[in-house]
């Protein structure tokens, strides 16, 4: 199913750049319709109705968040309910309980999530599968897990999307939060991109 056709004078969508795979999203946002912002500053995350946080390394991702002033900002665009998306390390990013972290890492929060990092082991122990996910016609999603994370425990605020065949949880929602441990920025199948901006569309999100 295609992504609603963009309205004049909505807001872009912002693409969290700091470190990891911002560009693949970006891509398929654009091919999508999205008007995108790469987003490394508060002034561009001022200018976005959703946001993309990509896979990448959270740990990184928190440091540069810090650095370059985007924490505190980020948490506060979430509190106030602005669409964000997460894969994988973005996933990680806003758990609101984050398992294995390295010494002094943060997440922004905002899902009602417990999260372990790297729980499927190395890169070398990546893989890739088939995934029912709730709420996305058109069958199971191909779904590339790297390095990534899983969602240990979902929490009264949150559901569950999509679970592997032992039962733990891979995708998860929250009000106008929505995280995947997997990348379908990868794979050629964007439906989770075109539920994500059916959604933002639904909250036309203004600050």
């Amino acid at each position: 199913m295609p992504a609603p056709a963009r309205l004049a004078g909505e807001a872009p969508i912002g693409v969290l750049a700091l470190q990891g795979d911002f560009r693949e999203h970006a891509d398929v946002l654009r091919a999508l319709g999205a008007e995108v912002v790469l987003v490394r500053r508060p002034e561009e995350l001022a200018l976005v109705g959703g946001l993309v946080i990509p896979g990448g390394e959270s740990s990184v991702m928190d440091k540069l968040a810090r650095m370059f002033g985007l924490f505190e900002p980020l948490s506060d665009a979430v509190a106030a309910g602005l669409p964000v998306y997460g894969t994988c390390a973005g996933l990680i990013m806003l758990a609101d309980t984050v398992l294995d972290g390295i010494t002094g890492q943060q997440s922004i929060g905002g899902l009602d999530i417990v999260v372990r990092r790297n729980a499927f082991g190395s890169q070398a122990a990546s893989f890739e599968t088939e995934l029912d996910v709730s709420g996305l016609a058109g069958g199971p999603m191909h779904a590339a897990f790297i390095r990534a994370p899983v969602v240990e425990t979902v929490g009264p605020a949150a559901t569950a999307l999509a679970r592997l065949a032992d039962g733990r949880c891979v995708a998860v929602e929250q009000g106008s939060l929505l995280g995947t441990s997997f990348h379908p920025e990868i794979t050629g199948d964007y439906r989770f991109h075109e539920y994500f901006l059916r959604r933002v569309a639904a909250a036309a999100f203004r600050r």
